[in-house]
């Protein structure tokens, strides 16, 4: 088990080439090649000794592409750097589990299935993704398949896959080549050339086909750019007011233009419509005045309640008002760990104690659609926008098209905002709708349902977004059955893997 220092080397170096393959630095192709010095690392290793590969490249990897957290625990939470960095070490160390555990299965199934192994090494790949989406709240932020937003014809599969097919045909095709090099035939990897090949023309089709255009209206969002670092309790009443007034002149300037929906970020003024409060309440009146007299609909980041006096429920809401002063809202259901509740808290209550930053939110139980003329459109909020299943599950229930609103002010410019911006590509094209990102800072824009990026703002820019829409009530095989491929992917690596421990001890 034991490893030299080349080989910690190697592996370092291949994880930290598969994070500069996402935004913000972006340099996509390197993970078409970053994992087969791995294939070739683990070629003569037990499967003990590549598990701890795995966890080196991994952990590297993860450490490269999550830079930004240790800084949000230590500048809000005001937790101390020691605390936030070993935060940021325990998550990292866990996700590279995933790493560790893919080389060290494949390593077992190639031991008793020594050419299958590299067929079999792309569905266990994506069923490990598939299980990072969900276990312990869920953290899908590495997904290989996300490095590809900008590569539209490669990413137009993930209608039928989800973006977990990307990295599917990502992985195949290292492992092939590796094949190929290691048995010295051509077929493995021409076999991996004519998929790749295959899937870049089907969604270079796509890509060519018409527009619909019926039905399309003008929508904006709005980016006021407000900052993170304001604390509510702590603002006097003249800067809300000034910040409001802000966002509802960008608001008028988007009506000017034609804007029919309009949309504020999450967050991005305190609005409370359940809320007894003067100020809120005169905030409530003027928007309902803006939406009667500019016949806009708007869809708004707010902070409501529910349930009885002294056992209030607080939600963090995306309230939809209509230019008839009907409402509707939607309650965020999957809330961020450590920022909006303290999950398990049996074991992370202690962080409670030493953080004022964990909230007190409560999470919603339905995919709430709202209505803008004889539309529907679902409306996932924030870090909601990262989870394939749970989006797509707007659309099967009828949403036409998809918003969302965000707060990425925490992380500043970092690459956290472009990370999290290329989820909202994906959801577009998984969907075949049109997405509208309103982000509190940035990054906001609209994106149509082929993932074509209409228009986008820069980061820490005050400013709005208008663009035509058009709805679309098709739905897309993902959409409409959901993770498929990934479960396939999980239960055939299963199985290879029984088989294999069937075999080695038979």
């Amino acid at each position: 088990m034991n490893l030299k220092l080349t080989d910690v080397v190697v592996a370092a170096l291949c994880g930290i080439l598969t994070a500069l393959a996402f935004p913000k630095i972006g340099f996509p192709f390197l993970v078409w090649i970053s994992l087969i010095p791995l294939f070739f690392l683990t070629s003569r290793r037990t499967a003990k000794s590549s598990f701890l590969i795995g966890l080196i490249a991994g952990t590297f990897f993860y450490g490269v592409l999550l830079y930004w957290i240790p800084s949000v625990p230590a500048h809000y939470g005001h937790l101390s750097t020691v605390l936030s960095l070993l935060i940021y070490l325990l998550l990292i160390v866990f996700l590279a589990l995933a790493w560790a555990i893919f080389w060290a299965v494949f390593v077992r199934i190639r031991t008793s299935y020594p050419g299958a192994a590299y067929l079999m090494a792309p569905f266990l790949w994506v069923a490990l993704e598939y299980i990072l989406t969900f276990i312990f709240t869920g953290f899908p932020w590495g997904v290989l398949g996300l490095s590809q937003y900008k590569n539209l014809s490669f990413i137009q599969l993930t209608s039928v896959t989800g973006v977990y097919g990307v990295s599917f045909v990502l992985v195949l095709f290292q492992s092939l080549f590796v094949y190929s090099i290691k048995t010295m035939k051509r077929w493995p990897f021409a076999l991996a050339i004519i998929l790749m090949v295959a899937v870049h023309l089907g969604g270079f089709l796509s890509l060519k086909k018409a527009a619909e255009t019926a039905d399309s209206f003008k929508a904006s969002v709005i980016q006021g750019n407000v900052s993170s670092d304001i604390y509510w309790n702590e603002v006097s009443t003249q800067d809300i007011l000034k910040l409001f007034e802000e966002h509802v002149e960008l608001s008028r300037q988007s009506s000017e233009k034609g804007a029919r929906l309009i949309i504020w970020p999450e967050f991005s003024v305190p609005l409370c419509f359940g809320c007894e409060d003067a100020l809120y309440q005169s905030f409530k009146r003027i928007l309902c005045q803006f939406a009667r007299d500019s016949q806009s609909t708007l869809l708004l980041g707010t902070n409501e309640s529910t349930g009885p006096p002294g056992q209030r429920l607080y939600h963090n809401t995306a309230l939809c008002l209509a230019p008839d002063l009907t409402m509707s809202t939607y309650y965020k259901m999957h809330l961020v760990p450590f920022g909006e509740y303290t999950p398990y808290k049996k074991i992370f209550g202690f962080i409670e104690k030493v953080t004022h930053a964990i909230g007190e939110i409560t999470p919603g139980r339905e995919h709430v659609l709202h209505r803008f003329d004889s539309l529907k459109f679902g409306s996932p909020i924030c870090y909601e926008i990262i989870f394939p299943d749970l989006v797509r599950r707007f659309a099967k229930k009828g949403a036409d098209f998809l918003v969302t609103i965000t707060n990425d002010g925490w992380y500043g410019n970092t690459s956290a905002p472009y990370q999290h911006f290329a989820n909202a590509v994906f959801r577009a094209v998984e969907n075949r709708r049109f997405l509208l990102r309103a982000a509190t800072t940035g990054i906001s824009g609209i994106i149509d349902p082929y993932g074509r990026i209409l228009a986008q703002s820069r980061i820490d820019s005050k400013t709005f977004l208008t663009g035509t829409v058009t709805p679309s009530k098709k739905l897309t095989f993902y959409s409409r059955f959901g993770d498929l491929f990934s479960v396939l992917g999980l239960t055939l690596s299963a199985i290879a893997f029984i088989l294999a421990l069937f075999k080695r001890r038979t």
